[in-house]
Order: structure tokens, then sequence, then C-alpha cells
């Protein structure tokens, strides 16, 4: 029987790929585990399988008394006593086949591991073969799956609120049997990772895949425009709201090159793939200026921009738009400016030509200097002073305080108030 044993473990090694020698000393580990608990032996015993015939052979280990150290409270020695059970070939036959379940499962996960840590940020396109209410398991290639988690983040959480699981499907994403999507690799777990695994990790694929990624938004452009793949259009920034809406900052590094034509295609062909691809979410290409105030203005498109004022020490970016492009400058529920922000980096605050001028006609008068020989007594004069503390002779405008000449320059003097 325990030589049957044998060969059986040899032809499983040699199936699996598996080296020999190391099966039979996890399973002498394993077996010395289980006789321990088994024969109630309180100081652990030892397993030893012999190569040639399979046969095992159980050693309790007796510590030896002159070898007790009273500082460590252990004995440093052991002696073998032979306690070798009569079933040892049955619970063997059982610890192997665990075993090499445990040994196959792991190799491969570590095959996936050396394979695809280096890709990740790379988009795969699989199949879809089982969709759960927490997951969706989808098939890269025959024996290598993939996990796109989309776990209600309101029911896992720490106890200080912050998530535990993962939700990398955009609302309102639903996936059929055998349907093929693309996704991004975004994590692959380390089966020799000591930190605490996931809920049920060994028993999910170690591959995780995400369609919420901003990532996922650069790949199909590389796919889909060849002068991205090649790199004379740049995608410099991306912003998204999975599900809804993205905007996307690009450049070309040649200057006959027109970046936003380039991604967009002919007749909107290169765009709309890539619409097509995040299942109807809507894609603005925008052209990535250098100029933080251009930039800034390009990013609020569609809406038309009057002015941007610029505060780089707050990092801080005052948009005026005309009063009927405000809603669209803002956006729905302030959409468009809160990925402007994203894709910019800039805090965006945005208002009204009409509001801009009440702020200006609000700011409190400059002072007049002393030396100033020019009347002002009359109300409707302009109300600005030169560097040199020369009052404007012109008259304001009706309704503002200032001339037609000067009015733009007061905007500019408000600055710091918008």
């Amino acid at each position: 029987m325990a030589s049957q044993m044998m060969e059986a473990l040899m032809e499983l090694c040699q199936e699996k790929h598996i080296d020999q020698l190391y099966l039979i000393d996890r399973l002498e580990e394993s077996l010395a585990k289980s006789y321990t608990d088994i024969l109630h032996l309180p100081f652990g015993a030892e397993v030893t399988i012999d190569r040639a015939t399979g046969k095992v052979y159980v050693y309790e280990l007796v510590p030896v008394e002159s070898s007790y150290n009273e500082e460590t409270d252990e004995y440093g020695e052991f002696e073998k006593r032979d306690v070798t059970p009569k079933d040892t070939s049955r619970i063997a036959a059982k610890h192997a086949k665990d075993e090499i379940n445990a040994i196959v499962r792991n190799s491969a996960r570590e095959q996936i591991y050396e394979e695809f840590s280096d890709r990740i940020g790379d988009i795969i396109t699989g199949t879809v073969l089982q969709s759960t209410p927490d997951f969706t398991i989808v098939k890269i290639r025959e024996g290598v799956e993939a996990e796109l988690p989309h776990f209600d983040q309101r029911r896992y959480h720490d106890e200080d609120g912050n998530p535990t699981e993962r939700n990398e499907r955009p609302a309102g994403e639903r996936y059929m049997h055998n349907q093929r999507i693309k996704a991004v690799i975004i994590d692959v777990r380390d089966p020799n990772n000591t930190v605490q695994p996931v809920r049920g990790e060994h028993s999910r694929p170690p591959i995780v895949i995400s369609r919420t990624h901003p990532m996922l938004i650069r790949r199909l452009f590389e796919n889909e425009v060849p002068e991205v793949y090649e790199g004379t259009v740049e995608v410099m920034s991306v912003a998204r709201e999975p599900g809804q809406r993205s905007k996307v900052a690009v450049r070309s590094l040649d200057s006959r090159l027109d970046p936003v034509g380039a991604c967009v295609g002919p007749k909107g062909s290169r765009v709309r793939a890539v619409v097509s691809e995040l299942r109807g979410e809507r894609v603005d290409v925008i052209l990535w200026d250098a100029d933080p105030a251009r930039y800034v203005g390009n990013a609020l498109s569609p809406a038309k921009v009057t002015r941007v004022l610029i505060d780089e020490e707050k990092n801080y970016a005052g948009v005026i738009v005309p009063d009927d492009q405000l809603s669209l400058a803002i956006g729905k529920e302030g959409q468009n400016a809160r990925l402007a922000a994203r894709l910019t980096g800039w805090h965006i605050d945005i208002k009204s030509e009409t509001l801009a001028a009440d702020i200006l006609r609000n700011m409190p008068a400059r002072p007049e200097p002393e030396d100033d020989l020019i009347d002002d007594g009359e109300p409707a004069r302009c109300q600005y002073v030169s560097e040199d503390g020369v009052r404007c002779r012109n008259q304001a405008r009706p309704g503002s305080r200032f001339c037609g000449v000067h009015e733009q320059d007061a905007i500019d003097a408000a600055e710091d108030l918008i």
C-alpha cells in the first residue's frame, strides 16, 4: 500500500511539475502537526517518509532533562521514540492530496504574479465567466482569470468608515455571460504576501481589474489613435466621473499636428470608438497649454471664458464668463467645473460678468491724493486714478464707476477680490 502511494505521488509530481523532494518535505511537516494533535504529544512529533518504499514513521519528541534551560524555560535536546500507528498510510494519503492541491494552487498563483505584476496599468480584453453581486470573474486566457470588484462600499468598511473592498465598476454597467469587455490591471495579489488577506482572497482570482480607473481612457486612446500610441500626441491629464463624463487634456509634440483633431478623428470616429467602449460615457478632448490661464479656460469647454485670473501662491484660478455661459461653465450639479479642477489641478472659482461688475462697484474707492488739483465734484466722473495720482477726466459709463477706457483696467486691479 505504501509503495503504491509513493508511485502515485511521483506520477502526480511529474504531471503537475512539482519537485518530489519539496512535496515529501511538505508532507512530513503536515503529518507531524497532525500526529501531534492525534496522539496528544506534548512536545510534538517528527515524521519521516521512506523515499523508496513510502512507509511513514512517526516519532515522539521526548525532552532530555539535562538540556533544560531555566532562563528560557525550554529544552534544548530531544530524543525520538517510535510511536508509529498502524493506519499511517490512510492518513498520509489524505494529507498528500491536500498538500498537492495547495502546492498546485500556490504554484499557479506564483506564475501569474510573476507574469502580470509588471503589467499593472496595461489594458486587457477578457470574457465574462460569472457575475455575482460583489464581483465579476473575467477570463483573460485559458487558466488565467481576473476579478472586477464592485462591492457595495456602504457594507464593507472598517470602524473609521473607510472602505475595505473596491468598487471598480461604473454605475449602471451590467455584464452578461460570455460578454467581452476591456479593463486595466490595477493590482496583482502576491501569494507569498504576509499582510492579512482580504475576505476570501484565496478563492478569488489574483488579478484585479478596473473599468473606472482614468488609465483605461489613456489605454483606449492609445488603441484608437496611432499618434497617441507612437507618442506624437501625448495625453497629459485625465479627469473622470465613471459612467458619466470625462475630460482628457492632450498636446502635440509636432507643431504641425492638431492633437485634439487627431484624437477626435475623421467625423469623430476615433473618440466615438472610445465612447462606445465606455458604454456612452461622454468624453471631452481639450488642448493642454503651459499657460495656466489658457489651460483652465480650455478645460471649462464647451463654455466660453471671458477672462481667467491666476493666483499661483494660492493655486487659485478666478474665471469670468458671460452671463449666458455661467450654467454651462459650472455644468450639471457642478460637474463641468469639478472635472476641470481635477484636470488642471487648480482651484477654480467661476463668476459671471454681471457679478464681477457688482464686486467692482462695491470696491472701496482709492484715496484721493491731496495734491490732485482736478475738481471731482461731478458724480458721473470716472473713478480711475493713475499711478501718478492723476484722476481720469472722462465721464463714467452708465451703470459703472469707470469710463470705457479704464473699465477693463479696473477689472484687472480687482483680481484679489474675485
